[in-house]
């Protein structure tokens, strides 16, 4: 048996020789002897380390920092071996987990795997539900016989094997479901209950708020359980899926645009509740002013303001009532409530258009605004000579760049790109909703 006394000078004539090692030129060394030399220094550097915790262990054990007027391990290992406070943090746990550990402490010394690989192992173990946890999941059904108290020595057993053959990563997340492999049944139904408790966590912490505007923005933010989270994405998926190679949205911009088009689509299903089931009402006050013939700027029934293009924007398939009020804000004349686009008229519109008139767009009729060519605001008719529909994304683009749209004519729409595009000032048309 190695004698203690033995340990300082065993220590010292290490790192001679190591020293010398790593003096020594190596070219004369073969290819094969170069891989046995780094295989053996491999091994010999785990069981340094092992060393290097058993020390701190032993250092923590006899509180030396505390009788040397240093206030805990960690803050001494700082000071001794300028350490960072994360690497001394570190060495004091991995100490503390392989006195907790035998057989990985064993497997250290030897050098069968390494520290990265012990941490992964020792964490999984850690991460293990408690004896009596297993006890009551196993209920006399664990497979192979095994007693409660035996499958963290059997996960512990099995992680060592698999430490053979995987490094830290893969035996990390072999580690998190290891009982699969030692105690199916008993994984099974510690899963169910994790899962059972996790969701009625989530049904309770469940949440949606809108954060009121700032700089023309507003947050959305909340948790959803993960049930209500694939509804959600079964929804939005196929409405975020890029739409032609001139799309230069980004996938957080698709789920947005994605995420508005289904509420749009619900309002109009008409099977909301009262207050809901329409296209949205935008309630314009402008001052009295009989040759403007433009809407201003719109004002919202929760006081949140709009830009000018917005509301004419809106306005465009909206059910919109007009308020004129004179200088002391009497009111002058409120306009009656008139339902746009909608009938007969917006059917005729889905017959002819087929979906989003702009070119290359796929989106469905049901996606679609019902845009007034000449504004509605201007003047502008509402019929099918000055009617055409448009997606939500297109619908801004209409309003916000220099396209200039118009009815040919054999009656169909036609879309003319702004000279700034680069591209040729002709007519486009939509030819995919015209596929046959």
């Amino acid at each position: 048996m190695f004698q203690h006394s033995g340990v300082l000078d065993t220590v010292e004539q290490l790192r001679d020789g190591a020293a010398k090692c790593a003096d020594a030129s190596l070219w004369a060394l073969s290819d094969t002897d170069l891989v046995t030399a780094i295989e053996q220094v491999q091994q010999l550097e785990q069981t340094v380390a092992a060393v290097k915790l058993h020390l701190i262990a032993e250092i923590d054990a006899r509180d030396i920092p505390t009788a040397q007027n240093v206030r805990g391990t960690v803050s001494w290992l700082r000071l001794r071996l300028l350490l960072d406070p994360a690497t001394a943090r570190r060495l004091v746990d991995q100490a503390a987990a392989l006195r907790r550990r035998p057989a990985v402490d064993a497997a250290l010394c030897a050098g069968t795997i390494h520290l990265r690989q012990a941490d992964a192992i020792t964490d999984a173990l850690d991460a293990l539900p408690s004896t009596a946890a297993l006890a009551r999941a196993a209920d006399g059904s664990v497979q192979s016989n095994l007693a409660a108290g035996e499958v963290v020595a059997a996960a512990e057993a099995a992680l060592l094997d698999f430490a053979a053959e995987f490094p830290p990563a893969p035996l990390r997340r072999l580690g998190a479901r290891i009982l699969e492999h030692v105690a199916p049944q008993v994984a099974d139904r510690l899963e169910a209950v994790a899962l059972e408790r996790e969701e009625r966590r989530a049904w309770q912490d469940r949440g949606f708020s809108l954060s009121p505007p700032v700089s023309g923005r507003v947050r959305v933010s909340g948790h959803l359980t993960i049930e209500d989270a694939a509804i959600v994405s079964a929804a939005l998926d196929p409405l975020s899926i890029r739409g032609t190679d001139a799309d230069s949205r980004s996938p957080a911009q698709r789920r947005a645009d994605a995420l508005v088009e289904v509420c749009r689509l619900a309002l109009r299903t008409g099977e909301l509740p009262d207050g809901g089931g329409e296209p949205p009402q935008l309630a314009v006050t402008i001052a009295y002013d009989p040759l403007a013939h433009r809407l201003g700027v719109g004002r919202l029934d929760s006081g949140d303001r709009l830009s000018p293009a917005t509301v004419r924007r809106l306005a465009c398939d909206a059910r919109l009532l007009p308020v004129v009020l004179s200088g002391a804000g009497q009111v002058l004349d409120a306009g009656r409530s008139r339902r746009l686009a909608t009938g007969p008229l917006r059917r005729g519109l889905v017959v002819r258009d087929r979906g989003c008139a702009f070119p290359a767009c796929d989106r469905s009729p049901r996606w679609t605004d019902a845009h007034h060519i000449a504004g509605w605001s201007s003047g502008g008719r509402t019929d099918l000579t000055n009617l055409v529909l448009l997606c939500r994304r297109h619908h801004r683009l209409i309003h916000e760049g220099d396209w200039i749209v118009r009815i040919a004519g054999d009656g169909l729409p036609d879309f003319i790109p702004p000279p700034v595009l680069g591209v040729a000032q002709r007519a486009r048309r939509n030819s995919y909703h015209r596929r046959t």
